[in-house]
């Protein structure tokens, strides 16, 4: 018998295609249109700490870049949208090479993959989103930290949304902070990550394997891995066969070859 089916964690991109054919983004659409309340709280407080001169702090970035977000911000409510998963354009997305996927993998990535988010707080692969930037990491008055803020609202709904099946979780600490291991039943949490070994001992990869991590992302979806054995199982060009450890938290572990 199968196993149930899993939820695929991505993080967004800084990065963002421009433009879109959707319509105006509707707050409560999508997989997780109930968290309609909370993602308007963050518009809204950003759009205030826009207004107050705090655009550089807050966004993270400077000159034409800084332009162009806060001309994004501006817009949020009118621009047009695109499926999240055409909307992320960084590194990741850039390995996961969605529009080359076989189709069969094609559809799995856009029912599964699900990306937490500093303003959305989880959105679907499918979910239509217009051209923003905010960091899960960003700080707003009245909220504190995004990842600390949206924390208790994206575990339960990553909860109810995986049911039985596995989280394979394949984001970033920044991202990792918004979830909360203790509202997945044991075992259920399957996190993935990428190593390098050096003079120090095994350390993460970081940046430097974002594309390579997209390309793990994309075989997942290519052998429809849904346990941590089946990711653990997948070859990927560059990685060594990975390691698993089963607890409370399942530990799947790669690391990269030089």
């Amino acid at each position: 018998m199968a196993s149930a089916t899993p939820v695929v964690l991505l993080p967004p991109s800084e990065g963002k295609a421009e433009g879109g054919g959707g319509a105006p983004v509707d707050w409560s659409s999508g997989a997780f249109g109930h968290l309609a309340a909370e993602r308007t709280a963050v518009r809204d407080a950003v759009l205030r700490a826009l207004r107050a001169g705090g655009a550089q702090k807050l966004l993270g970035v400077r000159g034409p870049h800084l332009e162009r977000a806060v001309d994004e911000w501006r817009h949020i409510d009118t621009a047009p949208t695109t499926p999240a998963a055409l909307r992320y354009s960084g590194v990741v997305w850039d390995g996961l090479a969605l529009p080359a996927l076989p189709a069969a993998a094609r559809r799995r990535a856009m029912s599964r993959i699900v990306v937490p988010s500093g303003l959305w707080g989880l959105i679907g692969a499918a979910d239509l989103i217009p051209a923003y930037r905010l960091k899960m990491a960003a700080r707003l008055d009245g909220m504190g930290a995004l990842a600390a803020w949206w924390r208790p609202a994206i575990s339960r709904a990553l909860a109810a949304r995986a049911g039985r099946g596995a989280v394979i979780d394949l984001l970033p600490l920044e991202h990792r902070a918004a979830i909360d291991p203790a509202a997945l039943p044991p075992g259920r949490l399957v996190r993935v990550d990428i190593v390098d070994d050096g003079p120090g001992g095994r350390r993460s990869v970081g940046h430097a394997g974002k594309q390579v991590k997209g390309r793990l992302a994309r075989a997942v979806m290519e052998h429809d891995a849904r346990t941590a054995d089946d990711v653990a199982a997948v070859r990927v060009e560059g990685l060594s066969p990975a390691s698993v450890e089963h607890g409370d938290i399942t530990q799947v572990t790669f690391l990269r070859r030089a």
